[in-house]
């Protein structure tokens, strides 16, 4: 089986602009290539788990997110990185759309959305982590599994905790989460623990 980094889009790959379509808007992340290239380099997929309530708001229908995609796709394959899944959550109860005002399983923080990405590209979660900037992130990749690294970069602002919104880790950005992530792996498989080497000689 394979093992998987699932990455949230907005704020954590992405620079978070509200309910932003427009390809030519996307910017990646500080550190966003640095620690997708390590990633790969270790053997993970590479897979973006995202809501994107936009659509059941009636501010864009979903297939503008087909465009968002491949302007993603081209930004990475541009820093030698490639995703291995795109995976969205249209839905919120609330919404003015009433095809998409639904109750879901796969608008984080429940994990439907990993548990199709496990299903689609033969993911073992227990090896894989989820990496995000808010709290749902880390609730959805606990639940389904995964280890979690929260991005404490300003975007988490109500703090509420639970049995499943407490991160393994706890990173600036994906160049940091990348580096501990890829430490642990390390320490699991019996190399040298290379935050006490950084430790050591700093």
């Amino acid at each position: 089986m394979n093992r998987a980094i699932f990455l949230d889009k907005d704020g954590t790959l992405v620079e978070d602009v509200p309910y932003n379509v427009d390809p030519a808007r996307l910017k990646l992340m500080p550190g966003a290539l640095e620690g997708l290239t390590q990633w790969q380099r270790a053997g993970y997929k590479l897979v973006v788990i995202s809501n994107q309530s936009g659509v059941a708001r009636g501010i864009f229908p979903e297939d503008a997110l087909a465009g968002v995609k491949s302007r993603l796709e081209r930004l990475l394959a541009e820093g030698g990185a490639a995703l291995a899944g795109f995976y969205y959550c249209p839905h919120l109860p609330e919404g003015t759309v009433p095809a998409y005002a639904v109750d879901c399983e796969c608008r984080k923080p429940a994990p439907g959305l990993l548990f199709q990405a496990a299903r689609d590209l033969d993911i073992n979660l227990a090896a894989s982590w989820f990496v995000g900037d808010i709290l749902n992130d880390v609730e959805a990749g606990n639940r389904a599994g995964c280890r979690t690294v929260l991005l404490d970069n300003g975007h988490e602002t109500e703090w509420v905790q639970g049995a499943f919104r407490r991160p393994y880790f706890v990173a600036a950005d994906l160049n940091e989460a990348a580096f501990l992530i890829t430490s642990e792996a390390d320490r699991a498989n019996g190399r040298p623990d290379m935050l006490k080497l950084v430790e050591r000689e700093s």
